[in-house]
């Protein structure tokens, strides 16, 4: 391990900052004096949290090291190749190729490596390769270090018995920056303990088209409750100093509009014009940026026409200019030639690499041959992109291969093994799970459920780790049953070892099975079919509740793509024959986007919803099937009713005198914040420290929090803010703070929160933000207070 004197000095600072936390109450793993209303929330969350780390300065070694580089080492270190490039065989039987090892990283000098060859890796097999590859390095002239990267999504998934998480959506519905935060700290920690330094998480990009099938890889539909999530996610993984044993460099993606598809599929165009993409899919980049996250990931799509890897007003003059990145920006998987194959700007692929290394892409996934560095050798020696653009993007990856540590240690580092599979982490894991679950529906007291009832657990998800993690879970679909570990419980097994296994049948009903032969351009590749709804019509007739999983298998970009949100119909018919019973039922649905149930819904009077809660997502719900657990997740996506009802929560106020505009009224299945709990909550006593304010001071608002149920619990609190009147017709209203309170029965809390004028600004048609005076609407738990900006 290093011993420099900045590494003494952060542990310095490390042992004071814990005794700090010891002495104060922490909100996402960042000390602040205790308030003295026992308040916490997302505004002083992100006052400490988003702020970026500073590091040692660099920039003599690296201005040095770029001066004695020559053109191929440069744009070597500009170049990214997946592991095949230097590895023979696949799955467990992957092993070094040493001379396609040569061949890559002391011919070519190339600077990053990436990616499984099929499924993950132990920690003992990633070590091996990794001190294969950086012992290759260091025969070069200048022994720069490869940096090694790959997707820890939700948690360190390409690393055999990682600790999973539930997916970001699932982490955006704990509404719980603390969790998120812990949860990638233990995805750092474990993935640098296999000798890898760099993530490609998080997913930044806000989920307001449910049909993408990346949706469930988003911290929801609004920006502000992404932007705290995805900040909670970077310190979790960076730290403050990404150089530690423990952390990781993050990848931001994908920069930017990827999530807004016009027709909701994988990679295809978004219009979005530049005013919304500021106010609605920008922010959590700047916020993540402004935390100080090392490097970012481009979409792969276009917006407005553009393709985001030959975009230079947002790849430099936005994040570069306005926000003063100073990481470097890595390409997507071949997006380079796509855009000579697909998006048409190029005529060949020398022609698209000058455009998006001019643009600014300082790294290219290529990633399965040498063509990149082929081609901007070329491009350089014959003028047609600079010496200068070259030397700015290898200075911006030494810069973050500094920062890693990678030239004191490129690692791996066996005493690191030690951070691997903690007997902490599942705890985590487990919790998160726990809050991540949404109690959507409770009329009569359905839920929760007596442990001497005589249960039938069925449906497609009941009995599968697969949807309960989703894709990028050992392999990129999360598709290979055979690879998921067999001591963790699904649903069935869960409720089995809940109540006893004598009390519990077990009837698939239906199953979700995945096309193996298909053309890599059709999709879905997943498809449900009946298996024997009557068998399972028989057994809930014998039982005295039935636990109903519904919901989705794995996937992810395009073999993720659907036309249609509703459920399958095997599903429904499913649902409909157990309903017909007469027999109690809970539902729980089991997915990664929200599947349209308006069909069953109202019949059903139990109804759970777990998105994609990970390893520990069985046992997270059969506690909150059986009130082992009360339930305290909140929806970060409004959940429609209709297929074609997409509109989120912050769309404009459509009710006119009585009569909805445009026949367009706002009638979601279940609503953007909405979640039950075993116990209830009563709001009371909303209270402005002003009625009016200026641009040069802000507004306090506090409110009074009752648990007026029998049991203890924990609420959101949510805060919106509601324009009445602007140049730009406004929401209806906006999310600005939150804080998650836990209360004893009979118990009160006043929870504080500051807004600041920024809270109050749109952008305009100038995309530029304002500030407009007038009236505004503070609205939280029902209750609404006004105030006047002047």
């Amino acid at each position: 391990m290093r011993t420099t004197t900045y590494l003494r000095k952060a542990l310095f600072l490390s042992a004071i900052f814990c005794l700090l936390i010891q002495q104060s109450v922490a909100f996402g793993g960042i000390a602040r004096p205790v308030p003295a209303q026992d308040e916490m929330d997302s505004g002083r969350y992100m006052a400490v949290a988003g702020k970026r780390p500073v590091y040692p300065d660099y920039e003599p070694q690296i201005r040095d090291l770029v001066s004695r580089m020559t053109l191929e080492e440069k744009v070597g270190q500009m170049t990214q190749l997946q592991i095949g490039m230097v590895t023979s065989g696949q799955d467990s039987d992957i092993q070094i190729d040493q001379e396609k090892l040569e061949k890559a990283v002391v011919k070519y000098g190339v600077g990053s490596i990436l990616n499984v060859n099929g499924h993950a890796l132990s920690v003992d097999r990633w070590h091996g390769i990794i001190a294969a590859i950086q012992k290759a390095a260091q025969k070069t002239r200048l022994k720069i270090p490869v940096i090694y990267g790959i997707d820890s999504i939700h948690g360190a998934n390409y690393i055999r018995n990682a600790t999973l998480f539930p997916q970001e959506i699932g982490m955006a519905a704990t509404w719980n920056p603390e969790l998120v935060q812990k949860g990638a700290e233990v995805a750092a920690a474990e993935t640098r303990a296999a000798g890898i330094p760099w993530s490609f998480s998080p997913v930044l990009d806000v989920g307001r088209q449910p049909l993408w099938p990346r949706f469930w890889e988003t911290f929801g539909e609004d920006p502000y409750l992404a932007s705290v999530m995805g900040v909670a996610f970077v310190r979790g993984m960076e730290g403050d100093d990404v150089s530690s044993g423990t952390k990781v460099a993050t990848s931001l993606k994908h920069y930017v509009g990827y999530s807004f598809p016009l027709n909701g599929r994988d990679r295809t165009p978004a219009w979005i014009p530049e005013n919304y993409m500021r106010e609605y899919f920008l922010p959590p980049f700047h916020a993540a940026v402004s935390a100080g996250a090392r490097t970012i990931m481009v979409n792969s799509a276009d917006v407005n026409g553009v393709p985001g890897h030959v975009n230079k007003h947002l790849l430099t003059e936005v994040l570069r200019d306005e926000y003063g990145f100073d990481g470097f920006v890595v390409s997507d998987w071949e997006d380079i030639k796509k855009l000579v194959t697909f998006w048409k700007t190029a005529k060949d692929e020398k022609e698209a690499t000058r455009q998006s290394v001019m643009a600014g892409i300082d790294m290219s996934m290529v990633p399965g041959d040498y063509s990149f560095s082929d081609l901007l050798v070329e491009l350089v020696k014959e003028g047609h992109v600079p010496m200068w653009r070259i030397d700015e993007a290898v200075t911006r990856i030494l810069r973050v291969k500094f920062q890693l540590g990678l030239f004191e240690d490129p690692g791996p580092d066996a005493s690191l093994k030690s951070n691997f599979g903690r007997s902490e982490y599942a705890g985590i894991a487990l919790e998160s799970a726990r809050e991540s679950i949404v109690l959507a529906k409770n009329d009569k007291g359905a839920l929760p459920l007596a442990k001497n009832k005589k249960v039938l657990v069925t449906g497609p998800t009941a009995d599968s780790l697969i949807s309960l993690n989703n894709g990028w879970t050992w392999v990129w679909q999360g598709s290979e049953e055979s690879l998921y570990r067999q001591e963790m419980n699904t649903v069935r097994e869960a409720v089995e070892a809940k109540i006893g296994k004598a009390n519990v049948t077990f009837v698939p009903g239906t199953e979700i099975t995945r096309i193996k032969e298909m053309p890599s351009n059709v999709s879905p590749t997943m498809i449900d079919k009946e298996v024997d709804i009557p068998a399972a019509v028989a057994a809930a007739k014998k039982s005295d509740v039935v636990v109903l999983c519904l919901g989705e298998g794995s996937y992810t970009e395009t073999p993720g793509n659907i036309t249609d949100l509703t459920l399958p119909e095997p599903q429904l018919k499913l649902a409909e024959a157990i309903i017909a019973t007469g027999k109690p039922v809970v539902a729980v649905v089991i997915e990664g986007r929200p599947r349209v149930i308006s069909r069953i819904a109202d019949r059903i009077p139990g109804i759970l919803i777990s998105m994609n809660p990970g390893d520990h997502g069985g046992d997270a719900i059969a506690d909150v099937l059986f009130g082992d657990y009360n339930p305290n997740g909140k929806l970060p996506y409004t959940y429609p009713r209709t297929p074609n009802s997409l509109l989120t929560y912050d769309h404009k106020l459509f009710e006119v005198e009585d009569t909805p505009f445009g026949n367009s009224a706002f009638a979601p299945q279940f609503e953007f914040g909405h979640g039950l709990s075993y116990t209830s909550f009563e709001y009371s006593g909303l209270t402005l420290s002003r009625d009016t304010i200026s641009r040069s001071y802000g507004l306090d608002v506090s409110v009074n929090v009752k648990n007026t149920g029998k049991m203890a619990g924990k609420e959101t609190v949510i805060l919106y803010v509601r324009d009445v009147v602007a140049s730009l017709s406004p929401a209806g209203k906006r999310v600005k703070r939150f804080a998650k309170v836990e209360l004893q029965p009979g118990e009160s809390k006043t929870v504080k929160f500051s807004l600041e004028p920024d809270d109050l600004s749109f952008f305009g048609v100038d995309n530029k933000p304002r500030i407009e005076p007038g009236e505004f609407v503070v609205l939280v738990g029902g209750l609404e207070k006004s105030f006047v900006l002047k």
